[in-house]
C-alpha cells in the first residue's frame, strides 16, 4: 500500500461517524512505570499517548481508571466499550480483544536480591524450585503457570509483589528493566541490590491498547486510525522513550 493510499484510509477512518454509538468509553489500566498517579491525576507517558489518541479520534466522552490488573483485564474481556492499556499481545489473547496499536516492545527477566547467593538458575527447569512472586492474571503469571511453575505467590499490585521480594517472602520476581527501576525508585531501594537471574525471552512482546469485543467497530477504527497517525509521525516513540536513567545492576 502506498503512503498516499494509507494516509487517505486513515483520514477516512477519522471521519467515520460515532453515532449512534456515542457512549462513554471506560478506559482501564494498572500502575506501571508508564502509568502512574501525579498530582492526583493518572499520568505517565502511556497515558499521554492514550489521551492524544482519543483527542485525535474525536473521542471526548471517556472515563479513565486505574485498577488492580485482574479487575482491569476482566472488564476488558467482559464489558462493552472498554479500552485497556498497556496489555501484552499474545497468541492466547489475540481473539479476546480488538487491537488498536503497539506502544512499545518489552522484555522480562527473573530478578533476585543480590545478597541471595543461594539463588541460582541457568534455565527454567532450575528456576522452578524457587518461589516466584507474580501479579494475578498478569502475562508473567500465565506464562509461568504454563511452564509448570507451582511455587507462585500472587499479589494484586506490582508494588505489593516487589515488597514480597524485599521482605524475603519470595525468591524472585519477573520484571522488565523499566519495571525494576520504577520499583527501586518508589521504595527508595538501591537498584544495585537487584540482580538479573534469568531472561524470559519467550515473554518478549508488544504492549498495546485494545478494545473489548463488545465495542462498536466504528469506534475501534477511529481509534486505530488516530493511533497509526501518531505512530507514523513519531509521537508514540518520542513520548514512550525514557526521560531519565537510574543505576542498574550489572
Amino acid at each position: 500500500m502506498t503512503t498516499a493510499r494509507r494516509a487517505a484510509l486513515l483520514a477516512w477512518a477519522l471521519l467515520l461517524p460515532l453515532s449512534p454509538w456515542a457512549q462513554t468509553v471506560q478506559v482501564v489500566t494498572e500502575t506501571t512505570p508508564f502509568v502512574y498517579m501525579q498530582d492526583g491525576k493518572i499520568a505517565g507517558p502511556a497515558t499521554e499517548v492514550l489521551e492524544k489518541t482519543l483527542q485525535l479520534a474525536g473521542i471526548k466522552d471517556y472515563r479513565l481508571n486505574v485498577y488492580p490488573w485482574a479487575r482491569a483485564y476482566d472488564m476488558a474481556q467482559n464489558e462493552p466499550n472498554v479500552l485497556i492499556y498497556l496489555v501484552a499481545r499474545t497468541p492466547e489473547r489475540e481473539a479476546k480483544f480488538q487491537w488498536v496499536g503497539e506502544f512499545m516492545q518489552t522484555r522480562y527477566h527473573l530478578y533476585k536480591l543480590r545478597e541471595r547467593a543461594d539463588i541460582r538458575a541457568s534455565n527454567l527447569d532450575a528456576a522452578r524450585q524457587f518461589t516466584i512472586g507474580v501479579m494475578r492474571d498478569d502475562l508473567r503469571h500465565q506464562f509461568l503457570q504454563q511452564q509448570g511453575f507451582t511455587r507462585l505467590v500472587m499479589s494484586a499490585q506490582t508494588s505489593e509483589n516487589f515488597g514480597q521480594l524485599l521482605k524475603h517472602k519470595v525468591d524472585m520476581v519477573p520484571l522488565s528493566e523499566a519495571g525494576a527501576e520504577a520499583q527501586c525508585r518508589s521504595t527508595a531501594f538501591d537498584c544495585a541490590g537487584l540482580e538479573r537471574v534469568l531472561p524470559l525471552d519467550a515473554l518478549t512482546t508488544g504492549l498495546y491498547m485494545a478494545y473489548s469485543l463488545g465495542t462498536p467497530p466504528a469506534l475501534v477504527q477511529r481509534t486505530q486510525a488516530a493511533f497509526k497517525q501518531l505512530k507514523a509521525n513519531g509521537t508514540v516513540q518520542r513520548t514512550m522513550e525514557p526521560k531519565t536513567t537510574v543505576s542498574k545492576a550489572p
